[in-house]
């Protein structure tokens, strides 16, 4: 299916995780915060651009990523936020969107999994047909006014002899999270059970594999529930904007 067909279903109540959907075109993170905290999340993002790479930043629900697309309803599911606490996660956004809205598009890591593949890489969660790990962490991102929160991360099992390979050509793509973040011991980054994510779906990790770990999109969330943002709509995680961007634009 194509990117439009694609957002197509999302409008008509399609929930599923977007990894490995339209592979070769860049997925984004929504959120939307009131124009009176924009400043604050544009800031956060320029302060921490490995987990928080905004694409593009918008005033109505509409994005030149996606033209013909809209924000309110052709992602696979929201979070509403109220006071820094998740209140719903529906389908449609519509009714939840408010005019003084401004919209963050972040750049998402499923955007390189496909030059992942073709150099022999096995990404685990597209294999079983599950949503991408996802686990906060401890490491603390760097604060912009009243925005707080700890760093976000997506984890993928590679086997050893890959590990090198996987961060060299993830680290071609700077503006959807790059390079991992953390290789190994998930303890070193307050992560204790890695077979319960904070966010997403449990993988395995085979004998000979090793956990690394990306910054992730889901990050600005944390920020929400951390700073008790009051109002906010973003995407539920690993359910993203797909885009019509190619993922080699944003390859160097």
């Amino acid at each position: 299916m194509t990117a439009a067909q694609l957002r197509a279903a999302f409008r008509t109540g399609d929930t599923r995780p977007t990894a490995g959907l339209a592979p070769g075109l860049a997925q984004a993170n929504l959120i939307a915060v009131p124009r009176e905290w924009a400043y604050d999340m544009l800031l956060y993002g320029q302060r921490n651009p490995k987990p928080c790479p905004v694409l593009d930043v918008s005033e109505t629900p509409f994005t030149p990523l996606a033209p013909g697309a809209d924000l309110r309803t052709d992602l696979p599911l929201y979070r509403i936020w109220q006071d820094g606490t998740l209140v719903g996660s529906p389908t449609d956004a519509t009714p939840y969107w408010r005019d003084d809205l401004v919209a963050f598009l972040i750049g998402c890591s499923f955007s390189f999994e496909a030059a992942l593949i073709a150099a022999g890489i096995e990404i685990r969660h597209i294999a079983l047909g599950r949503n991408v790990p996802m686990y906060r962490t401890d490491v603390p991102c760097r604060p912009a006014g009243r925005l707080h929160g700890e760093m976000v991360v997506s984890m993928r099992p590679i086997p050893a002899s890959q590990v090198a390979l996987a961060a060299t050509i993830s680290a071609r793509f700077p503006a959807v999270h790059g390079a991992p973040v953390h290789v190994g011991d998930p303890a070193a980054i307050g992560i204790h059970t890695l077979d319960q994510p904070d966010f997403g779906d449990a993988v395995p990790v085979a004998p000979g594999e090793i956990p690394v770990f990306w910054a992730c999109g889901v990050t600005p969330q944390a920020a929400v529930m951390a700073s008790g943002v009051p109002y906010a709509i973003t995407h539920a995680p690993g359910h993203m904007l797909i885009t019509d961007v190619p993922d080699t634009k944003y390859q160097v």
